[in-house]
């Protein structure tokens, strides 16, 4: 029986090849490598959600995988130090990289990092899919974790999904039993800023009483924080900034420089890096 080929985003990359499929393409589009080994447990749980996931991109990017035993020089020449690790390159250049066996959330999130998805063939283009609810999510998951107590990935997806359904202290919960590689996850990270976040708003008062302080006197700057910080909480990223950023230009040393923190503070639980960008020149501009 002959083997089933590969998909046509796939590709094994050899020495041979190295230089015109990979190095060369990665100019017309990013190249995803998969330094992997027959031997390898966690390649065989990584290779199929790669595959999957670059799958997704509808031909944005393709997947090369050299196998680290049939091409140790080329392997090498990564200075690979443990499998599987997984780089990205962009125009000859390697931009970034990753090891271990990632969940496909945490995969798909480290390419939209870097590629948008093409368009699909109209005749493969599938219907969109109904948006899953924080509260649907938390279900699902905690169905899996029951299933599969020991997969730790599912308890951090399973935090993130309570802190969006405003669960903080559920989310926190799940947070203190992750094992310490877990904890230093950049979702992790995030979380816990995003909880420090949730735990000034104890005892404050909602949005529309916030706004109505802030338009009796719009140099009540307690308000003004507060109602950033429930801005931020709620995914109103840009005006919860926005917010921070009005305290800053009135008065840059109001309560010991805390709008200066809470922007510092925001730039590192939000995951848009343009956004973040944007908001560093102008909070720079401020101070400078």
């Amino acid at each position: 029986m002959s083997a089933i080929p590969p998909p046509p985003h796939v590709f094994d990359a050899t020495e041979a090849n190295f230089q015109s499929e990979v190095l060369d393409a990665s100019f017309d589009q990013p190249i995803l490598v998969d330094l992997w080994a027959t031997w390898c447990g966690p390649c065989k749980v990584l290779g199929p959600l790669l595959e999957k996931v670059v799958g997704e991109f509808n031909g944005a990017i393709r997947l090369a995988k050299i196998d680290c035993d049939k091409e140790q020089a080329l392997a090498a020449s990564f200075g690979v130090r443990s499998i599987p690790t997984v780089v990205l390159i962009r125009e000859g250049q390697l931009v970034d990289a990753f090891t271990g066996a990632l969940p496909e959330g945490a995969i798909r999130e480290f390419l939209a990092r870097h590629v948008q998805p093409g368009e699909a063939a109209p005749e493969q283009a599938a219907p969109p899919l109904r948006q899953e609810t924080p509260e649907q999510a938390i279900a699902r998951l905690q169905q899996a974790i029951a299933a599969d107590p020991d997969k730790a990935e599912l308890k951090l997806e399973l935090a993130v999904a309570q802190m969006q359904a405003g669960n903080a202290l559920a989310a926190e919960a799940e947070l203190d039993t992750l094992p310490a590689n877990l904890a230093g996850d950049d979702r992790a990270k995030r979380l816990r800023g995003q909880l420090d976040f949730a735990r000034s708003l104890e005892g404050a008062p909602d949005a529309t009483e916030l706004r109505a302080r802030i338009e009796r006197d719009p140099g009540d700057h307690a308000a003004r924080d507060l109602l950033g910080v429930r801005l931020l909480i709620d995914g109103d990223a840009a005006s919860a900034l926005d917010q921070f950023l009005a305290i800053l230009a009135a008065d840059r040393n109001w309560n010991e420089g805390q709008a200066k923190k809470r922007l510092i503070a925001a730039f590192n639980v939000l995951d848009d890096a343009d956004l973040v960008g944007d908001y560093r020149r102008r909070m720079s501009s401020l101070l400078f």
